[in-house]
């Protein structure tokens, strides 16, 4: 009996130690390491791999499979502090056109200094170019000392020896084998970005190295996330843009996920069609398509072999869209689809209509009455279809029309139209009451047919009546 277990013993302990040296011999993507990597030092360039993460971090808890891959950190310094906001991206050198400084000058300008303290900016060099990379910090550490400084940008790159196979990949869609390389190697790209971020922000913003940024999109993101929570949304990616991978936004906890997912189906297909499978997979079967567009591509050039790329989101405004929920009514001849509630809903569509007559109107009824503060009309498109004699009104107690539209019992005139444009400040320092509706009054007839391209409004709640 003994002999029986000492021989049942003596077989465990061999295939303990056989199954050892298996994961030994295979560790290469299933052995997590952020040690320091050997790869020489670049220029005057200082190489550093530290990545500090919550010790709390559901992945450090060694429950989920973990990623092999050593960062060197270029510029920057981790911060133990999470903010409310990581926003990524990668980039390659390019054969035409770079616009990676113009992006992070666009990210950085277009926010706050409180919206600047609630995120960080992590940008992975993921060339393989010693020379680029070294100039491209240098770029960097020269436009942006402060925001190094204060920890709101860092610069990665993640050396060769630690991405899979690029080359000699199976041709999905029939691609050639140039294009499967770009966009086998763009993924990895991202899920070590990704993987890098994870709980650096409590939410993360996918963009690209080609990109301006609204006003205060920081705000306008947090604003529409309360939003979601609020109804209670299950929800896996909020899109902020229309193009590829730019504007999407996760929750940092999924970012693991994320990072796998893109790892293991890297050579499958493009980032963004691999995307909206993990969107499916964690639950949210449609899109959460955010408007206005909060990021337009600028690039010219693709990133891949340089080639033409014109590509714009028409849902993009590159102010701050506060606009209040309300409906918009007109009895002017419509052209087709371009309804008047176009000229008030964010992005580049507009309302057309065929030659107006004076007493005609286009009416904002507000869902809430507010005091409005700034109003800006603008109409026509390249000089042509301009609103050449209109009257800007605001009005208050709402009623019902005979046509069954809603419209305002009274009006006060604010202004008219100059060379088909309209804008005015401060309007609340002249009619301080809160009001209920917007209208465009047409004082004169024309032959030309009419485009109202943007209506515009900011508010401010109306102050309640003091009761003694």
């Amino acid at each position: 009996m003994r002999r029986h277990s000492k021989k049942k013993n003596v077989m465990l302990a061999v295939l303990l130690i056989a199954g050892g040296l298996y994961l030994m011999n295979h560790s290469d993507f299933f052995i997590a390491s952020l040690t320091k990597s050997n790869e020489p030092t670049p220029g005057a360039l200082s190489w550093e791999a530290k990545r500090l993460v919550r010790k709390d971090s559901w992945v450090e808890k060694g429950g989920y499979l973990p990623l092999n891959v050593s960062y060197q950190l270029l510029a920057g310094a981790p911060s133990t502090q999470q903010r409310y906001l990581s926003v990524g991206l990668s980039s390659v050198k390019r054969k035409k056109g770079s616009y990676l400084i113009p992006t992070l000058r666009s990210v950085f300008s277009q926010s706050s200094p409180e919206e600047r303290s609630s995120m960080v900016v992590v940008v992975l060099l993921a060339d393989f170019d010693v020379s680029w990379r070294v100039s491209t910090v240098r770029e960097i550490k020269t436009a942006f000392t402060s925001e190094l400084e204060q920890g709101h940008l860092l610069v990665l790159h993640v050396s060769e020896e630690w991405y899979p196979p690029v080359t000699g990949l199976k041709r999905n869609y029939n691609d050639a084998p140039e294009r499967v390389t770009f966009r086998s190697k763009q993924n990895l790209d991202y899920a070590f970005l990704i993987h890098y971020s994870t709980n650096l922000g409590q939410y993360y913003l996918q963009l690209e190295d080609d990109v301006s940024s609204a006003k205060n999109f920081l705000s306008s993101i947090k604003r529409h996330v309360e939003q979601q929570e609020a109804k209670k949304t299950t929800w896996a990616m909020l899109e902020f843009s229309t193009l590829g991978y730019i504007g999407k936004l996760y929750r940092s906890a999924h970012l693991p996920l994320l990072a796998r997912f893109l790892f293991l189906f890297y050579q499958e297909m493009p980032c963004d069609w691999l995307m909206s499978h993990f969107r499916e997979l964690l639950t949210q079967n449609k899109p959460i398509l955010m408007k206005p567009s909060l990021f337009q591509h600028m690039g010219t050039f693709s990133s891949f072999q340089g080639t033409y790329n014109k590509l714009k989101d028409k849902d993009f405004e590159e102010g701050l869209y506060s606009n209040p929920p309300a409906e918009v009514y007109t009895n002017m001849s419509i052209y087709q689809k371009n309804f008047p509630k176009l000229a008030w809903a964010a992005g580049e569509s507009f309302f057309w209509g065929r030659s107006p007559e004076k007493g005609n109107y286009l009416t904002v009824v507000f869902t809430n009455s507010a005091v409005v503060t700034d109003i800006i009309v603008e109409t026509g498109s390249e000089g042509k279809d301009l609103l050449e004699s209109a009257l800007v009104e605001i009005g208050r107690n709402v009623v019902t029309t005979e046509k069954e539209e809603k419209s305002c019992k009274e009006f006060q005139p604010v202004g008219t139209l100059e060379n088909g444009r309209f804008e005015m400040q401060d309007v609340d320092k002249k009619y301080s009451s809160a009001s209920s509706c917007l209208r465009i009054q047409i004082t004169a007839g024309q032959k030309d047919w009419v485009i109202i391209r943007k209506i515009r409004i900011m508010t401010k709640p109306s102050t309640p009546p003091h009761h003694a």
